[in-house]
């Protein structure tokens, strides 16, 4: 797993990208750009634009995702105010013509692209109905387990267990000796733990739970590492899908993590690649063989 996620990394900060942006920004950065000569600012006789605005918001998406929503307009004003004066500050110094800043206007310009390749053939692959078809298989393939709800007390001795579950047996109420007895967190709700699957608890509570028949059961003492249980079964019922608005996020971070790996692995085919260096050379190639191995675990499975 860990070596598939070094592949998984390359998409990482594109993908964190969109997972950082505050709430609506893709729709903002898309009116944005409908209306990019719109003039926000002038600053020294230059115009900041909605284009800026929305260009500004991808990069500082970290830092608006904490920040109140009406105070991010205000701050991004700002902060492309600075760019405007320290830009023509750097120009009068001649920063524009050196070597340097070549290099790094090509590298800005790059990931500018990489950038629009990723929203628009990647990530604008990840529409609703893929994730609904998804959706759709997955639960198609579902295939319903056994679930119960069940409370329990939970004491230290076995002595206090068949004490309890005397009372139980004589008509006593199970959630009252619970809160009263149990020294197990949940016992100021009678005990109830909710539904659960099998291997969701210790072997023996297990067990015991799934060996009872009737909802209103209850166990003979059982013990684990805890101490000792008495269990009473509450209900039965078959495991259902979760809804699709449950796990539409999963499902949309997998089509995204698909569609990246399947275009990206598309545009490598026939690129030659040399690394000058031996032993970075080396590293490189392995983590591309690990990476090549353990994508390829869950295909064969």
């Amino acid at each position: 797993m860990r070596n598939f996620s070094l592949r998984l990394l390359r998409a990482a900060s594109l993908v964190a990208l969109l997972a950082t942006l505050p709430a609506g920004a893709v729709l903002a950065q898309e009116d944005a750009i409908a209306n990019a000569d719109a003039v926000v600012a002038v600053v020294g006789g230059q115009n900041i634009t909605e284009a800026d605005l929305a260009f500004a918001a991808e990069d500082m998406a970290q830092d608006l995702s904490q920040m109140p929503p009406e105070e991010r307009r205000a701050f991004l004003v700002r902060i492309l105010i600075d760019m405007k004066v320290m830009s023509q500050a750097a120009r009068e110094a001649g920063m524009d013509q050196t070597e340097i800043f070549a290099q790094r206007q090509k590298y800005l310009e790059e990931r500018a692209l990489r950038r629009a390749y990723f929203n628009e053939a990647i990530a604008g692959a990840v529409t609703e109905e893929a994730a609904r078809a998804e959706y759709d298989a997955f639960v198609q393939q579902f295939e319903p387990q056994e679930e119960v709800r069940a409370s329990h007390i939970l004491v230290e001795t076995e002595e206090k267990a068949n004490e309890l579950k005397a009372e139980i047996d004589g008509g006593a109420d199970f959630a009252e000796l619970a809160r009263e007895n149990s020294i197990d967190p949940g016992a100021a709700n009678g005990g109830d733990l909710g539904f659960f699957g099998r291997g969701m608890m210790v072997q023996p509570f297990e067990e015991a739970v799934f060996a009872l028949a009737n909802p209103g059961d209850v166990s003979t003492p059982v013990q684990s590492q805890f101490g000792w249980h008495v269990i009473k079964l509450e209900e039965k019922r078959d495991s259902a899908p979760p809804s699709f608005e449950q796990v539409a996020p999963q499902i949309q971070n997998q089509l995204l993590m698909r569609s990246f790996t399947e275009k990206v692995d598309a545009l490598m085919e026939g690129v030659e690649i040399n690394i000058e260096d031996p032993e970075l050379k080396a590293k490189f190639d392995a983590q591309e063989a690990a990476e090549a191995d353990a994508a390829a675990e869950p295909a064969a499975e």
